[in-house]
C-alpha cells in the first residue's frame, strides 16, 4: 500500500511515499533516482508520450545523469541537451516506430517528466 507522507507520523508503520521525488529521503541523489528507474516497453511509456511528459534521452548519456540534472533544476545542462537534440520530447514518428517494433526501454520518473533510453 501506498501512502502519503502526511497519512502516518514519521516512524509508524510501512515506509511512507513522499510526493516529491527526492523529497525528505535520506538516500543519496543517485540512490533515490535508483529507485524510481526500471525496464519499460512502449505500452507502459504511451501514456506519458500522450500527456507530453514523456522525454528520450540518448544512448550516449547517462540517464541517471540527466534524471539528477532534471531533479536539481540544472537549467544550463537541460537546455544544452536540449539545444543538441540529446534529449527530446519524442514526436509521432518515434512513437508509430516505438509502437510496432516492440521497443524496450530503460525509464526513469523525475515528477513530473519520465525519462527513457532505448534498451541496448
Amino acid at each position: 500500500m501506498i501512502h502519503s507522507a502526511n497519512d502516518e507520523p514519521a516512524g509508524s508503520g510501512p515506509e511512507t511515499m513522499r510526493y516529491g521525488m527526492l523529497g525528505a529521503d535520506a538516500s543519496y541523489a543517485e540512490e533515490k533516482l535508483a529507485k524510481y528507474t526500471g525496464e519499460a516497453d512502449w505500452e507502459a511509456l504511451r501514456p506519458h508520450f500522450t500527456t507530453g511528459a514523456l522525454l528520450f534521452v540518448d544512448p550516449l548519456l547517462s540517464l541517471t545523469e540527466v534524471g539528477l540534472a532534471l531533479s536539481q533544476d540544472d537549467r544550463a545542462a537541460v537546455e544544452a541537451w536540449l539545444k543538441t537534440g540529446d534529449v527530446l520530447k519524442p514526436g509521432d514518428a518515434h512513437a508509430a516506430w516505438w509502437e510496432t517494433s516492440g521497443a524496450k526501454f530503460t525509464a526513469l520518473v523525475v515528477s513530473p517528466f519520465v525519462l527513457c533510453q532505448p534498451l541496448v
